[in-house]
Order: structure tokens, then C-alpha cells, then sequence
């Protein structure tokens, strides 16, 4: 009995040991790819999230409700003044925020104005360095958003200001100018940030115009020789 007790409980204990090696092998196998879809899925969640809701949300507000305000002025009051005033004063509230807090959160670029000793004028331009780990403290939603944010609403100031121009509306084009100058500013300098000095932003313009070219003429060859 006491060998069969003993060769009862071996034998849960053999198999067991070979289930549990074959799961051990198995294991191996799935648990990285199980580990593997979990940092997909923790680096997806980190690129998705905004980490910055705040920075996120002013970004967007000051520039939108100017936008919003210029529409609708004509509909909620007749005095040209107040409509005027509240307009530069959202714009220049976005002009701080975005040069100033916006861009050194959500994308890590600030660009600013510095005079040296000898009273000469500098522009700077910079970007944060990527850590050792290549971790970036900015997110793709938020790097999307402040890009969206960043280029849409200067190009709608621009067709404003070909309205106003063409409908002559004279008063509001001096509010529509102010409009493009401020936001276009902060596109220049943040552009200037993420691409670099003057030569690199032409050597990225001339490599992309070169790029379309080429494209083109290998349309029209594939063209003629069909």
C-alpha cells in the first residue's frame, strides 16, 4: 500500500512536472508575444493619451472663439469697437499661451527673442532632446491637435483677410491682419523649431518640389510609352 501510495503520488507529481515543463515551453513562446501586445497596447495608450488636457484645451479655446466671435459679431451686437477689442484680446491671449506654454507641453518646441550684450537682436529656436531611452514626454494626440490647431486657423485668417479685402470691408481688415500676423508668428517660430534653420526648411522645400517633379515626369513617360 505504501508503494502504491507512493507510486500514486509520484505519478501526479511526474505528470505533473511534464505538464508543468510543457507549459514552461509553451509559456516561454506565448508569454512574449503576450508581453509584446501588451506594450503594443501600453504604447499605443501612451501615444493616444493627452497628457495635457489643459494646455490641450486653451490651445484650441482663444483661437477658435475668435474665429467664432469674427462669424458671428455682426449677429450678436452692432458696435463695431467691442466686437474689434474682444477679437485682439482672444488673439493675443492665444499668441502668449501658444508661444509660451503650448508648445514647450504638448510638443516640447519654444522659439523666443533674446538681445546679447552688444544690443543685438537674436531669434532662438528649440527643441526638446529626446531622453536616452527615446521616450518623448509629448503624445501623437497631442502633437496632432497642436499641429491641427497650428496651421488650419492661421490659412482660415488668410481667407478672412481675401474676403474682407475683395468684399471691402474695410474696418475689419485691419482686425483680419492681426489675426494672420499673430498666428502665422507662432506657425513661423514653431516650424522653425521642428524643422530647423533656414537652409534645412529650403532644402525641405526644394526636396519636396524636386520630389513632385520627378513624380510628374514619370507619369508622363509612363504615359507616352503606353
Amino acid at each position: 500500500m505504501s508503494l502504491l501510495s507512493q507510486g500514486t503520488s509520484a505519478r501526479p507529481r511526474g505528470n505533473g512536472l511534464k505538464l508543468r515543463q510543457g507549459r514552461d515551453s509553451n509559456d516561454d513562446i506565448e508569454d512574449v508575444s503576450l508581453f509584446d501586445a501588451d506594450d503594443d497596447v501600453s504604447r499605443r495608450s501612451k501615444k493616444s493619451k493627452i497628457r495635457h488636457p489643459v494646455a490641450s484645451f486653451f490651445h484650441l479655446f482663444f483661437r477658435v472663439s475668435a474665429i467664432v466671435v469674427y462669424l458671428l459679431c455682426e449677429l450678436l451686437t452692432s458696435s463695431f469697437i467691442a466686437c474689434m477689442v474682444t477679437i485682439i484680446l482672444l488673439l493675443s491671449c492665444d499668441f502668449w499661451a501658444v508661444k509660451n506654454v503650448t508648445g514647450r507641453l504638448m510638443v516640447g518646441l519654444r522659439w523666443w527673442n533674446q538681445v546679447d550684450d552688444d544690443g543685438r537682436s537674436h531669434w532662438v529656436f528649440e527643441a526638446r532632446k529626446v531622453s536616452a531611452q527615446g521616450s518623448k514626454t509629448s503624445s501623437e494626440a497631442e502633437s496632432r491637435i497642436f499641429w491641427l490647431g497650428l496651421i488650419t486657423c492661421p490659412m482660415i485668417w488668410v481667407i478672412f483677410a481675401f474676403s474682407a479685402l475683395f468684399s471691402f470691408k474695410v474696418k475689419w481688415l485691419a482686425v483680419v491682419v492681426m489675426g494672420v500676423v499673430l498666428q502665422g508668428a507662432n506657425l513661423y517660430g514653431y516650424i522653425r523649431c521642428k524643422v530647423g534653420s533656414r537652409k534645412n526648411l529650403t532644402s525641405m522645400a526644394t526636396s519636396y518640389l524636386g520630389k513632385q517633379f520627378l513624380r510628374q515626369t514619370v507619369a508622363k513617360e509612363d504615359q507616352t510609352a503606353s
